[in-house]
């Protein structure tokens, strides 16, 4: 096993993304080939889980297009993730927040976590 897990940590290290957990908005810009081109797709919401370990970790983004609520499953090692940001830090109790799929309006906000300042 201690092969297997080292192998899997090599994979991984190859893909600098920053920490986020359930609850934050990210924007990930995902490179999409059609045909002999290649484009940069920004997907903009809220991840609504962190599922696996290592090199088969995903991760679920969340938003809204309309009226109707998309949701896209990213792997964490994939190669056609080109960059991943963090736009706000969530404040959420849970690990999934599935609960959130059937919120509308106020009651679909997250808080925001705060950060404290040594001021």
């Amino acid at each position: 096993m201690n092969r297997i897990d080292e192998i899997q940590k090599e994979i991984t290290a190859s893909n600098d993304l920053p920490q986020f957990s359930s609850g934050d908005t990210v924007a990930v810009s995902y490179k999409i080939k059609e045909g002999n081109k290649e484009r940069i797709q920004q997907f903009q919401g809220v991840v609504i889980q962190r599922r696996g370990s290592g090199a088969t970790e995903t991760f679920t983004v969340r938003k809204m297009s309309g009226n109707v609520g998309v949701e896209r499953i990213f792997p964490i090692s994939s190669p056609f993730i080109d960059s991943l940001k963090v736009m706000k830090s969530g404040s959420v109790r849970r690990a999934r927040i599935f609960y959130f799929r059937e919120r509308t309006g106020k009651s679909a906000r997250i808080r925001e976590k705060r950060r404290f300042s040594n001021d």
